[in-house]
C-alpha cells in the first residue's frame, strides 16, 4: 500500500538529528515539522526568513502574519528568529543547513532534479529551490513514484529543466526510500505492502535490489 502524505512526512522526520538546521520546502516536506521525533532539537529554516519553525499552529494558535515560503500559516517555536531573505539566503548559500527536504517531478540516476517547471504549463518561478540544492551536501526528495498516468517519476535521465545536476543522494517515494549509488537507485527500504516486483516495474532508472529491503514500520 502506497505512503500516504502523512507517512512520507513521518519517516522523513526519522532522518533528523539532534543540532540540525533543516530547511523543508513546498508540499509533503512541510508536514515534517509536525513528526519531529521526541527528544530530537532541531531548528526548521523557511527561506521568506523564519528559523525556528514550529508544527501547523490549531485555530487557537493563527497568526496570519506568520508564514513559510509556500504562505502556509505556522507557528514560532521558542528561540525562534525572524530575518529577511538576503539573511535567509546567505544562510543556505553559505552552506549552513545541515539537511534540505524538498519535493521534485523528476529525478535521475546522476542525481539531477527537476522541480520548477513543467514546460507549456504556469511557471511561478524556481523560488530557492536552486539556492538549496546548491548549497546543500544533505538533500532528501519527497515524491510520489510515478505520475498519476503510471509514469515512472525515477529516470534515466530527467526529461524536464533541471533546477539542479548531480546533487541528490536519498529519494523518498510513496513507494520505496532509495539511494543513488554509481549511476543508479538502490531500493533501500519498502512501503508496507509493496512489493520489490511493483517498485521494478514503475522504476524506469536503473534499480539495484539488495539481497533483503525491509519495510518500512510505523
Amino acid at each position: 500500500m502506497a505512503l500516504s502524505r502523512e507517512q512520507m512526512a513521518q519517516r522523513i522526520a526519522r532522518e533528523l538529528q539532534d543540532g540540525y538546521y533543516v530547511n523543508l520546502g513546498i508540499g509533503i516536506p512541510t508536514l515534517v515539522a509536525n513528526y519531529v521525533p521526541e527528544g530530537v532539537e532541531v531548528m526548521l529554516q523557511s527561506e521568506n526568513g523564519l528559523l525556528g519553525m514550529g508544527a501547523f499552529p490549531t485555530e487557537a494558535e493563527l497568526d496570519p502574519d506568520m508564514i513559510n515560503a509556500g504562505k502556509q500559516t505556522v507557528t514560532a517555536r521558542t528561540g525562534a528568529s525572524i530575518f529577511d531573505s538576503a539573511e535567509s539566503f546567505a544562510m543556505i548559500r553559505g552552506g549552513h543547513v545541515d539537511l534540505t527536504v524538498l519535493g521534485a517531478f523528476e529525478v535521475d540516476v546522476q542525481g539531477n532534479i527537476a522541480s520548477w517547471m513543467i514546460p507549456g504549463k504556469l511557471v511561478k518561478g524556481m523560488g530557492g529551490a536552486m539556492d538549496l540544492v546548491a548549497g546543500a551536501e544533505n538533500i532528501i526528495v519527497v515524491m510520489t513514484h510515478a505520475s498519476k498516468n503510471g509514469e515512472s517519476k525515477l529516470l534515466p535521465r530527467c526529461s524536464l529543466p533541471l533546477t539542479g545536476a548531480g546533487c541528490i543522494k536519498r529519494v523518498l517515494t510513496d513507494l520505496a526510500y532509495l539511494e543513488i549509488e554509481n549511476g543508479a537507485f538502490v531500493l533501500r527500504e519498502r512501503a508496507p505492502g509493496v512489493s520489490v516486483e511493483e517498485i521494478r516495474s514503475k522504476t524506469a532508472g536503473e534499480l539495484v535490489v539488495p539481497d533483503e529491503v525491509p519495510e518500512m514500520t510505523f
